[in-house]
């Protein structure tokens, strides 16, 4: 198709999709979106010059994927409230004809500069894992965070090292002294996941120095969207890694996100683990995470509030609406007892509406909370951990803890999704956003957490709790008006 008659279809299709979801009481209050059509991983996330850029994986005039994805666009000047902006980069170079692919943004000076995949699919007998693919890493340079000035391939497909597939993707750059680093994530043609590690001194000309990390054992066939940043001096590796056997309590997605602790040996440019590997959500939706240091020199994370490939156990309802997928909140990353911990930025306290308080002193049976909206902010702090509780949201969400163990379930609202579970020791502290169709619960401030999508049709204005003897129980509505 022409380039002309492409963009005309597409501008089509986005105001026939606009029109058909501008009534759906799915869309989300204060969660990031699609405006239509398809999302899914935060790119390119930074601040410049006190505005905040929000670039994703976006098909905007198809709601289930699967075609070329553009950068999506969206900017704030306070995190809570957001400008859907024009796409920034689009699928029509020859190194990026199938797809602009996932990547990150570097701030330096009075520019921005951003590297992503540029995803090639060549016609032919290919299965596009060990054949038929190209993934070039692309140099994009902007001054404003809208328009390009110079755009280049500083890694062909064909210039990655020997030993891999063609799956070599999702650069994140970042620089130390004089020297800049950028990690890739990749798969061998044995089918273990790897990152990669390249170095530059001008952000055009990349070596590769081998691989910065990788375990011998058998920990995914696939690992992407690395990330590598500091926290108070102790270095942080974050990685989705694709192909993790199942568990009753862990690793309950098909793929996953999480991160590891550790070491830079710089001289090797090797990263040596000091803890396991410990999963960031244990949702139902929850992948593709990316930080970011922003111009209050916090660590904030954004993750994709969706998961591919996951049919037939759930097929995700707003498909039929035009629109799927969103983001989570924007988490601040601290460290605490060797371990990461999330908790949503401040700036969310904005969207508050009246603070209503309850005590709980003794309680028999049945707690009833009144919820003026279905999109509200709580927390509920135990005065000692109760050894067993429910808590029922929106139409047939539950929390359900045992002592050891929490378990997210939903009921017909969760379209085909049932159970997740975490194992949690002396849980005093529940920090729990309701949105129209989204949960999150930030568990011990934000020692775990556990997001999902859910999708009610007949919302209950109430949040009922059992079990619940000695409690304080905060509570906000939520609007962004």
């Amino acid at each position: 198709m022409l380039e002309k008659e492409y963009w005309e279809v597409l501008h089509q299709k986005q105001a026939y999709l606009k029109q058909k979801i501008a009534q759906d009481p799915w869309r989300l209050v204060y969660h990031l979106m699609p405006e239509t059509g398809w999302m899914n991983d935060p790119n390119g996330l930074c601040q410049f010059n006190g505005t905040v850029h929000f670039y994703h994986q976006y098909v905007p005039q198809e709601a289930a994927g699967g075609l070329a994805p553009h950068w999506g666009h969206k900017t704030s000047t306070d995190f809570v409230s957001f400008q859907e902006e024009p796409l920034f980069l689009s699928p029509n170079h020859d190194y990026d004809r199938d797809g602009v692919y996932s990547g990150s943004a570097f701030v330096e000076g009075n520019q921005i500069h951003f590297f992503y995949t540029g995803n090639v699919k060549h016609p032919g007998d290919h299965d596009y894992t060990y054949s038929g693919r190209e993934q070039n890493t692309v140099h994009v340079v902007s001054d404003d965070g809208f328009t390009v000035i110079k755009q280049e391939v500083v890694i062909p497909h064909d210039a990655y090292p020997a030993g891999f597939t063609d799956h070599i993707r999702d650069p994140k750059v970042f620089k130390r002294g004089d020297m800049y680093y950028m990690i890739l994530g990749a798969r061998t043609v044995d089918n273990q996941g790897k990152i990669l590690i390249y170095e530059s001194e001008n952000l055009s000309e990349w070596r590769y120095r081998g691989i910065f990390f990788g375990v011998d054992d058998d920990f995914g066939y696939m690992w992407e969207c690395p990330d590598y940043f500091q926290i108070d001096g102790q270095d942080v590796l974050l990685f989705s890694p694709q192909g993790i056997l199942n568990q009753r309590d862990a690793f309950q997605n098909r793929y996953h996100s999480g991160y590891i602790l550790g070491t830079v040996d710089w001289e090797t440019l090797r990263f040596k683990h000091t803890t396991p590997f410990r999963e960031l959500d244990h949702g139902f939706d929850f992948y593709a995470p990316q930080t970011f240091s922003d111009e209050q020199e916090r660590r904030i994370l954004w993750g994709w509030m969706g998961l591919g490939d996951t049919m037939p156990e759930y097929s995700n309802p707003t498909v039929a609406r035009g629109w799927q997928h969103a983001a989570t909140l924007p988490r601040e990353l601290k460290i605490r007892d060797q371990k990461l911990v999330q908790q949503p930025i401040t700036e969310l306290q904005r969207l508050r509406g009246v603070h209503q308080q309850r005590h709980i002193q003794s309680s028999v049976g049945e707690i009833t909370y009144q919820t003026a909206t279905t999109a509200y902010e709580m927390t509920i702090t135990l005065d000692k951990s109760e050894s067993k509780w429910q808590i029922a949201l929106l139409e047939d969400t539950l929390l359900q803890y045992d002592g050891t163990t929490l378990t997210m379930t939903h009921g017909s609202s969760g379209y085909g999704r049932k159970h997740r579970r975490l194992k949690i020791d002396h849980l005093k502290h529940l920090h729990i956003y309701v949105d129209t169709s989204a949960i999150e619960v930030f568990l011990n401030h934000g020692a775990a957490c556990i997001t999902s999508r859910v999708y009610p049709t007949n919302r209950k204005p109430t949040v009922s709790m059992t079990g619940v003897n000695q409690a304080l129980i905060d509570y906000w509505p939520l609007t962004n008006e």
